[in-house]
């Protein structure tokens, strides 16, 4: 009788321990993105299929193969009455693996996201970062530098939307460049190739330029009505040199869902404050404001003023990288807890 070896099947056990792990871990992944799923019928290709699901097949092939590769056919054909994953419409997905789902939105650094908890599931939301295009908001001076308005405010909103799809939300960045993803350099290079979603040239006239971003919001609230939705616009303040002033939030009068929104925000900094800068205090606040996209959106919305970028003091909150991490990572856990208060 051949003597066994014991090692060969030792080994053969820990490949298909390995193996099985992936395989959940990988499901896990999918199963914390929530991909819609749908089942193939007779004729149907991949691009007949998404159009069917009201997905352009041109933005959304890839993703599609990436999410059933393992359930496709030669020439990346579909099997009738087999259930695929269909893409999420927001932020796209460019690859998802053991090591997290790409996002190309967020830049090479940043790209790669891991789900950390499902919290946000079901929520989605709308950012919005102020001005772009053709228009930098307020400028600022730092030394020799200058600081524009919708490049920090559109840093802080990408790191808001990465966090928020850890978190397991929908997210559609309103206000977007392509190239720029998340920077951690302190001051920020100015460009003007921003676009709002899905692709627009953002206009000159500011009130082309809102009603641009009102109406792309207000296309994807009906499109997922009855989710739960909100739209979260940052901006940065312009006033004197003197001012120092801190994190406000505004709503609009006529919408309660938005000022609960806007007191949870502000709740959630002034707890921060209070344990990281004891001392100091925290005077920002809740209050209705006449702003056209707070008015005609039709998601409940919070208009953000992070601070004076004129001010000395209120330039750190945006020139160093992990402040404006910082930032995100309390709105983002504002966004948690109005989600939570309103389920």
């Amino acid at each position: 009788m051949k003597h066994i070896n014991s090692g060969f099947f030792l080994s053969l056990f820990h490949k298909l321990f390995y193996s099985l792990f992936l395989i959940l871990f990988l499901t896990s992944i999918s199963h914390a993105q929530d991909y819609p799923t749908t089942i193939a019928k007779n004729g149907d290709g991949i691009y007949s299929l998404l159009k069917r699901h009201g997905l352009s097949p041109s933005e959304h092939f890839k993703a599609f193969i990436e999410l059933n590769k393992n359930k496709l056919g030669t020439n990346n054909s579909l099997y009738v009455g087999r259930s695929y994953l269909l893409p999420l419409e927001g932020e796209k997905p460019e690859s998802v693996s053991a090591g997290g789902t790409i996002y190309p939105i967020f830049g090479k650094s940043y790209e790669r996201v891991k789900s950390i908890d499902n919290s946000l599931q079901g929520a989605i939301y709308y950012l919005v970062s102020g001005h772009g295009g053709p228009d930098p908001g307020a400028v600022g001076r730092y030394g020799n530098h200058t600081l524009c308005e919708d490049e920090y405010a559109y840093d802080v909103t990408l790191r808001l939307g990465r966090t928020l799809i850890e978190r397991g939300a929908l997210v559609y960045m309103i206000t977007r460049d392509e190239n720029d993803g998340i920077r951690d350099d302190s001051y920020l290079k100015a460009d003007k190739d921003e676009t709002c979603y899905p692709k627009q040239t953002i206009p000159r006239s500011q009130i082309k330029r809102l009603r641009q971003r009102k109406d792309a919001v207000n296309k994807l609230y009906l499109k997922h009505k009855g989710s739960f939705q909100r739209m979260i616009i940052v901006h940065v303040d312009s006033r004197s040199k003197g001012e120092n002033i801190d994190v406000f939030f505004y709503h609009d009068h006529r919408s309660k869902t938005g000022k609960r929104l806007a007191n949870n925000l502000q709740q959630t900094f002034k707890k921060k404050y209070d344990t990281h800068q004891p001392n100091r205090g925290y005077h920002g606040t809740v209050s209705d404001r006449n702003l056209y996209v707070l008015k005609y959106s039709y998601p409940p919305a919070v208009f953000i003023e992070l601070g004076n970028i004129n001010h000395h003091r209120d330039q750190q909150r945006f020139i160093h990288d992990n402040n404006r991490q910082a930032l995100a990572n309390w709105l983002s856990e504002g966004l948690i807890n109005d989600f939570r208060n309103n389920k």
